[in-house]
């Protein structure tokens, strides 16, 4: 007996240091917003994207983490001499989750939904151009063009053009069933949203066996989850004034990278007084932009007088005809016609950046006699409100989605800007496949919205994110709103 039970003191030892140091498997990840729905098709959330973006759901071709345009469900394609036909040869062996075959009937189901007249995709401008999706056999499909796009490829990536099959969409809201690397398993509407690996994946296996994405709003919340090992990594993380806690502590690394999201104070062009050029311009010159990055980003952000990317080639650093210059501002209001200035509404989303923010230039505003009502909304308010409703006088967001100048050639869109000179910019440039000539047209729509003064464009959030030390794979930047965790893994 004494020697059984000293054999079972050596064993039960190793077996529990075994365990201890068994490799993790699974991940958690922290966000901030939780999504309205799951169909990435069907709402203008960057939330959505954020979970299922090539974790869930793939388009015919997708991001890379340097922003470059990448083979999808099509493995390759063929484009007209005259560019306005392409010919997808899709990949093989592809299945839905839950076991159906994906094959070129969903592309032309997916295509010609997104550019039906009912649509209720965000991005329906995205497929304005086509005239037909034609199926050639089970992984061929051709699309042809009213004319040649040097965007469409670039369109497909995005996660509203993702592939679905027409027997899933009644339920794609609760239930997205995708062809990613990751199946949905579970949603806790106001915790958590759970992932489980694909077994059945056509590409190259995920090597995570699971991800959970738990929503926490809070950057207090926040901070206290990762300091407690309960989330292992949280994009976008949301107190950029704790970064340096983070830094300091050897289980954690802080990676500062860039992302497409343009913070702007977007003004509804529509509404008086701001369908005052002399107005917009007096709001434009009454902020300074250098104390709302400190204020509200700590100092993470580049200043912007346009809207466009800084890291992207063809930008152009326009923020010298928006100075800060509040006796210009006010002189401005008095030869619109109003000298006390005026009131109108602020309608602020959940995140720091709009409420730590929009509290700034208030302020600031006040200075030159612009009083503004402050309204905080969660973001189903602000979607209905702001964004569909067009219900608001100032708001401040930061537009995630890639290259997307285009939207001020959408006359409906929430700003409201309708400029014709500017929509036969974005046309032509759509049509261009020159690169010198795209990037010069690219300029001069940098120049007309900066002329216009459409919106006051405030800086370009950097992309903050938090994560365990042994986690690698996670992207620096984010060249989509995407947490892509394809390549996601743990070094032990």
């Amino acid at each position: 007996m004494k020697f059984i039970r000293k054999l079972f003191l050596v064993i039960i030892p190793l077996v529990f240091s075994v365990n201890a140091f068994a490799a993790k498997t699974d991940l958690t990840v922290g966000l901030q917003l939780e999504p309205p729905h799951l169909d990435p098709t069907g709402a203008a959330a960057g939330a959505i994207d954020q979970v299922l973006y090539s974790n869930v759901f793939e388009g015919l071709t997708r991001f890379a983490s340097d922003g470059s345009i990448i083979p999808g469900l099509a493995k390759s394609w063929d484009v007209s001499s005259d560019g306005t036909v392409y010919t997808f040869h899709l990949n093989q062996g592809v299945k839905y989750h839950d076991g159906s075959d994906l094959d070129a009937n969903d592309v032309k189901f997916s295509l010609d939904r997104a550019r039906a007249e009912d649509t209720t995709n965000a991005q329906k401008a995205l497929f304005a151009g086509i005239t037909n999706v034609e199926v050639l056999d089970h992984h061929k499909v051709k699309v042809t063009l009213d004319k040649p796009n040097g965007n469409f490829l670039f369109n497909l990536a995005w996660g509203d053009a993702v592939i679905v099959a027409e027997e899933s969409i009644e339920n794609i809201k609760q239930n997205p069933i995708g062809t990613g690397p990751f199946v949905f398993d579970k949603w806790v509407q106001g915790d958590r949203i759970e992932l489980k690996k694909n077994d059945a994946y056509w590409g190259t296996p995920a090597k995570l066996d699971g991800a959970t994405f738990k929503f926490i709003s809070d950057a207090s919340a926040a901070f206290a989850a990762m300091m407690a090992e309960d989330v292992d990594v949280f994009k976008s993380f949301p107190a950029p004034e704790q970064l340096v806690q983070f830094e300091s502590d050897p289980r954690f690394k802080v990676l500062i990278g860039s992302n497409e999201g343009e913070t702007i104070l977007s003004t509804n062009n529509k509404m008086e007084p701001f369908n005052n050029l002399k107005v917009r311009k007096a709001l434009a010159h009454a902020i300074n932009r250098q104390a709302i990055i400190d204020g509200a980003m700590f100092g993470y952000g580049t200043p912007i007088g346009t809207h466009f990317a800084p890291h992207h080639p063809a930008y152009i650093d326009l923020t010298g005809q928006s100075q800060y210059d509040p006796d210009l501002s006010k002189k401005l209001l008095a030869e619109a016609g109003f000298p006390d200035g005026f009131t109108t509404t602020l309608k602020l989303p959940p995140p720091a950046y709009a409420r730590k923010g929009g509290e700034i230039i208030a302020s600031q505003l006040r200075e030159v006699g612009i009083n503004v009502e402050i309204s905080n909304l969660e973001w189903a308010q602000w979607l209905e409100e702001v964004f569909r409703g067009k219900d608001y006088g100032l708001t401040i967001v930061s537009h995630t989605e890639p290259f997307d100048i285009g939207i001020y050639a959408r006359p409906e869109y929430y700003f409201q800007y309708d400029s014709k000179e500017f929509q036969k910019v974005i046309e032509d440039l759509t049509a261009e496949t020159n690169p010198v000539q795209r990037t010069s047209l690219m300029k001069k729509a940098q120049r007309m919205i900066a002329d216009d003064y459409v919106n006051g464009y405030l800086f370009q959030r950097a992309q903050l994110s938090v994560i365990n030390a042994k986690v690698k794979g996670i992207w620096e930047n984010s060249p989509t709103q995407a947490t892509d965790l394809t390549s996601v893994y743990w070094q032990n």
